[in-house]
């Protein structure tokens, strides 16, 4: 019996040590490669954004505007979010564009029942939006907004170095 608690004491702390820094890691990177990868595409591409679609007070800003502060709000946090540097700043930025995103791209213009709206949650183009894949972003954003980036960090590191720990 002393065996198998030892043993069960082990797993767990095992998994609390990869708990520490695993999960942010993982985070950090799928959510580092689909905005890098969606600056990307604004860098290289034309821009699409029209002067009207966007929600106050984005809309007070021309198209190239947001354009351009999409594309860098995406490259620049990617990178930051991959390292884990600025990761809480990044991340709220990112929000932001998700936000504006889903509100002026994603999100059904036209619905009148709350099931409507619901038909959205897809990943698809069938007339009700869809805003699920950028709504799961804002989801996997809370562990790293709450949490921060964990301790394989460069945000760890910077706080360790100047001497800041979590009581």
């Amino acid at each position: 019996m002393n065996a198998i608690m030892s043993l069960g004491c082990y797993v767990i702390r095992l998994l609390n040590w990869f708990g520490e820094w695993l999960p942010q890691l993982a985070l950090r990177i799928i959510l580092a490669w689909e905005f890098w990868e969606a600056g990307v595409m604004k860098y290289k591409g034309e821009n699409w954004f029209s002067a009207d679609m966007f929600p106050f007070p984005f809309s007070l800003l021309s198209a190239d505007m947001n354009w351009n502060m999409a594309m860098w709000a995406e490259l620049i946090g990617a990178v930051c979010i991959l390292f884990g540097l600025f990761t809480r700043f990044a991340t709220i930025s990112l929000i932001v564009v998700t936000i504006v995103a889903i509100a002026s791209v994603h999100w059904s213009s036209e619905w009148t029942t709350f099931s409507e709206l619901l038909q959205g949650y897809s990943i698809s183009n069938k007339g009700f939006g869809n805003y699920k894949l950028p709504l799961l972003y804002l989801v996997m954003f809370l562990p790293l907004l709450f949490r921060g980036a964990g301790k394989f960090s460069l945000d760890h590191l910077l706080m360790s170095r100047f001497g800041y720990h979590k009581g």
